[in-house]
């Protein structure tokens, strides 16, 4: 009857192995990998995010300039990230909030010129 008494007791006086999460939010470890993030006036377009995605979870429209990424699909890999040219894509340290809906993210953006363009006005003297 009183085998379970030491137990009780040293659980009483130990601190808790929870948090009361929400109420108390934990410091994220260094280099988390978190929600993803682009910063659409940087993005070319290139499609290499979409590409490299394991779960297939960006989708990129070159030709409207829409980029797409749907956040139920994402494992938080960073693969993405890393193969980024011109990195408009980045994680932040915290993990997307929970939802009642599924949602996707669509941004648009403006198609940036590749390359230098070719001159057409020289003079035909010099």
């Amino acid at each position: 009857m009183f085998k379970m008494t030491p137990t009780i007791l040293r659980n009483l006086a130990v601190r808790k192995a929870t948090r009361r999460y929400p109420l108390e939010v934990r410091e994220p470890f260094d280099k988390v990998r978190g929600e993803l993030v682009n910063d659409i006036q940087r993005c070319i377009f290139c499609g290499t995010c979409e590409v490299k995605c394991p779960s297939r979870c960006i989708a990129v429209d070159r030709t409207a300039a829409i980029w797409t990424y749907d956040p139920f699909a994402c494992i938080y890999c960073g693969v993405c990230v890393d193969t980024c040219p011109v990195k408009s894509l980045y994680q932040t340290p915290r993990y997307r909030q929970p939802a009642t809906e599924r949602i996707t993210i669509r941004l648009q953006g403006e198609l940036k010129k590749r390359g230098k363009e070719k001159r057409t006005d020289k003079d035909p003297a010099a």
